[in-house]
């Protein structure tokens, strides 16, 4: 079984061919056109940039992950896409390309949730059982799971403000850093001290799962407004100081979850990070750290698979492809598509149960 993922959420062109097979041979190929440079000028995603450019490049991205994989659209049993949430220009290009090719190649079609992509992907490169707790952190969103399921998730916390990619973006350009802001945020701080500037840890203490960064965002603008010019080391220790402080309060809200994971799920064993901000060293360390102490197994991807791929997308499809979750070529783009999909079950102070 094989399954042909096209990802166009946000900035990345993507597509990928993944089979049903010993996971280490599962990704057949894996193609990503990024366009990075395309908005580095403007420090952040243009929505508009990004749809023409997927529409220039989807093409050949998909023609060439079918030649790496060896293979061709006859024996692809499934055609995934992103369908939600992102970016609804880019949506519409990547949902419209794999529906003309399920249709033409009469091909089931799978709409999968961009979240749900990063959830699953650790069952894509390790043996991961549900339940597991999952930290799900990227430049949009910043979340708390119980994964019980695929399409079977549990809301404990989700950020109240910025996510925790976008806390890193925006102290990125305040420090005079480049874009994408959490990999140039991790570059400087190597060798910068951490606990130099007492920067904010919005929530660390409270109960719940909830997350907050504009308190952070707010002290590094008031950092950077005060000093005439930040030199090396300035920089340096500041993000340094930045890149401790959103580790700090992602890792307090995470000791929240697990215990809260731990009394209703106790079956669970693993602690789970995906999304983009999941590739910071210093973030798999913390979690690396707390898992341990919980007794809990640590699995984070391997970087590349972190930040937005087609691989994922082909994966989650293929999970739910094989459970017979398929969907109709009417199913429509989603620019906002919660995770859990129904009412969430938040832990704003007192644990609650689902149900």
């Amino acid at each position: 079984m094989m399954v042909l993922g096209i990802e166009t959420s946000c900035d990345e062109t993507a597509a990928a061919v993944v089979a049903a097979m010993p996971r280490e041979s599962r990704i057949r190929s894996n193609t990503v056109h990024t366009q990075l440079l395309d908005h580095a000028a403007f420090g952040g995603v243009v929505p508009e940039i990004a749809a023409r450019a997927h529409l220039d490049h989807l093409d050949a991205v998909i023609s060439r992950a079918l030649g790496d994989a060896g293979t061709n659209l006859t024996d692809i049993d499934a055609i995934a896409a992103a369908a939600g949430p992102g970016l609804i220009g880019g949506l519409v290009v990547g949902v419209t390309m794999a529906k003309g090719i399920a249709w033409a190649c009469g091909k089931p079609f799978v709409a999968v949730n961009h979240l749900e992509a990063h959830a699953l992907t650790a069952r894509l490169t390790h043996d991961v059982a549900f339940p597991f707790l999952l930290l799900l952190v990227s430049g949009g969103h910043c979340q708390l799971l119980a994964c019980l399921g695929v399409g079977d998730y549990v809301l404990l916390g989700t950020t109240l403000d910025d996510a925790a990619g976008e806390a890193f973006d925006k102290t990125a350009k305040l420090i005079g850093l480049g874009y994408p802001g959490g990999p140039a945020i991790e570059q400087a701080a190597r060798g910068g001290d951490g606990h130099r500037f007492d920067l904010p840890r919005p929530l660390k203490g409270r109960p719940g799962c909830d997350f907050s960064f504009s308190g952070l965002k707010t002290a590094v603008r008031q950092l950077a407004a005060r000093s005439c010019g930040l030199n090396p080391r300035d920089t340096a220790d500041l993000a340094a100081s930045v890149e401790l402080a959103i580790c700090d309060a992602l890792a307090d809200r995470t000791v929240n979850a697990i215990a809260w994971f731990q009394r209703h799920y106790p079956e669970g064993t693993s602690l789970v990070v995906a999304g983009g901000v999941a590739s910071n060293a210093l973030l798999r360390k913390r979690l690396a750290e707390l898992a341990t102490a919980a007794g809990l197994l640590f699995i984070a991807p391997p970087p590349a698979l972190c930040t937005d791929n087609a691989a994922m997308i082909a994966w989650a499809g293929l999970e739910r492809f094989r459970l017979g979750l398929v969907d109709g070529l009417d199913a429509p783009p989603r620019p906002r598509w919660p995770l859990n999909g129904t009412a969430p079950h938040r832990l704003e102070g007192k644990h609650q149960r689902r149900g």
